[in-house]
């Protein structure tokens, strides 16, 4: 049986020829994400302010946004937003969190259940009180954290220093932008953002040791050959397996994204571009190239740049040195 080829055995695309454009993109990409995270800020949903949160359905075809708002605003349950998702007859409702504790917020709850009446059927309803959000913020912090520090000891038990460096530098690199991506689209940052971001750190950790075990082998196998080319013939090797690998992940997430409704649209919005465009491009143009900057290869015979000239061949030289009369005796004969 003749196996499927999605990417011819004898390519050589040229990828390590576009680092010099690269570095310098991620770079000002990376310092943009962390602007925008310190001026701009992160939409924390209401696992992480606490509120309440109500996705409701209304019976009569689309919903009438401008009366719901009139009506929830005559409540005076503080600062409320109304979104809709979906379908034209889904709303998100979002309420500020009450003075008062989790009974107060049961109290908005019941207003709002009152004011709305049975024009709506409730779907969701999620109530987290100052306490519990502090708390879950808390946790998920400490938990990226842990995650990136096992990551970085397992790296540096798997691979050499460059390697474990290359890679974490593509890990943080990919949290980055993702963070700067949710910041700049407004996408709530809440326990499922958490999760896709855990997600899409191990994710680009397989992608990137796939690359790093191919890169290795061929480290001992060829060594004549420039690390650049080296690092090429790798990326060309493993790209069939990248494609095949990142549209299967992209195609089933799409899927979420479109219908899986709003409880896990932030998870699904955030592994879409963390996943999909950022740990690709970083596993291929970062992870790969930055090894040649960490020294990897500079010991070897054929260097970490481009070889230079063959030397020249061998030319036959007369020696200045005098001969000795064996030698001159035979010259003359």
């Amino acid at each position: 049986m003749r196996l499927l080829r999605i990417v011819p055995d004898d390519t050589k695309f040229d990828f390590m020829r576009f680092r010099r454009i690269s570095f310098p993109v991620s770079a000002m990409l990376s310092i943009a994400a962390i602007a925008l995270y310190f001026f701009h800020g992160l939409n924390f949903g209401i696992d992480f302010i606490g509120g309440t949160l109500m996705e409701v359905q209304t019976k009569a075809g689309p919903a009438d946004l401008a009366k719901m708002r009139s009506t929830i605003g005559s409540l005076q349950l503080g600062e409320f937003q109304l979104q809709q998702f979906g379908a034209p007859d889904d709303v998100l409702i979002r309420i500020s969190q009450q003075p008062g504790g989790d009974e107060a917020q049961q109290v908005a709850v019941q207003k709002v259940r009152n004011a709305l009446g049975d024009e709506v059927n409730y779907r969701r309803v999620e109530v987290v009180g100052p306490s519990v959000s502090t708390e879950l913020l808390a946790y998920g912090t400490i938990g990226l954290v842990l995650a990136i520090f096992a990551i970085l000891i397992y790296l540096w038990f798997r691979f050499e220093w460059q390697f474990a460096l290359g890679a974490m530098i593509a890990n943080v690199h990919d949290l980055v932008l993702t963070v700067g991506f949710m910041s700049l689209t407004g996408i709530d940052f809440d326990l499922t953002s958490i999760a896709a971001l855990l997600t899409i750190l191990g994710y680009s950790l397989n992608d990137t040791v796939v690359i790093y075990d191919r890169i290795r082998e061929m480290l001992r196998r060829y060594k004549r050959m420039s690390m650049p080319e080296l690092l090429n013939a790798s990326v060309n090797a493993t790209l069939s397996r990248s494609i095949v690998t990142h549209v299967t992940v992209a195609m089933s997430l799409l899927a979420l994204l479109l219908f899986g409704g709003q409880a896990i649209h932030s998870f699904t919005a955030t592994m879409m571009f963390g996943v999909v465009l950022v740990g690709t491009y970083t596993s291929v143009f970062i992870a790969s190239p930055i090894l040649i900057y960490l020294g990897v290869g500079r010991g070897r015979i054929g260097g970490a740049e481009e070889p230079g000239p063959p030397p020249a061949p061998a030319t036959a030289s007369v020696s200045s040195a005098p001969l000795s009369p064996p030698q001159r005796a035979r010259v003359r004969r």
